[in-house]
């Protein structure tokens, strides 16, 4: 067993190559193999999302508080609220993020496929952010 202090991983800001606006990162935990899991809680400042991407074993997210967004490729955007898990499926293509009037912070968890989490992919456009609920 192994227990992290809390405060000793420090905040890390999100890479803008594969992020629009501010988002910050605190990791929850990178699990040492044989496990896969990869799992940070990822706050939105208002407008900031992720860019177009994707997930070899697919992705969950628990969100925490806030408002935010989320759409898969072809769907409509959906609003996601506090207590609101979101499965999303291996492969699908998709973003998520903050409301444009209000942050949103949720826990992001996904595994590997042969060292790989994440496939990134272009940044969602203003248009496609913007689209009306659905």
């Amino acid at each position: 067993m192994e227990i992290t202090v809390a405060g000793t991983r420090p905040t890390r800001r999100a890479p803008k190559e594969n992020f629009t606006g501010t988002v910050l990162q605190d990791p929850v935990i990178m699990a040492p193999a044989p496990a896969r899991l990869n799992c940070s809680r990822v706050t939105f400042e208002p407008g900031a999302r992720t860019n177009w991407h994707h997930h070899p074993l697919g992705q969950t997210l628990y969100v925490i508080s806030g408002v935010g967004r989320v759409q898969t490729k072809g769907g409509p955007v959906k609003e996601i609220r506090p207590g609101d898990t979101v499965w999303i499926p291996p492969g699908e293509l998709h973003w998520h993020g903050a409301s444009p009037n209000n942050s949103m912070c949720h826990i992001a968890m996904q595994e590997a496929l042969d060292g790989v989490y994440s496939t990134w992919l272009e940044p969602v456009t203003d248009a496609e952010y913007g689209a009306a609920l659905g």
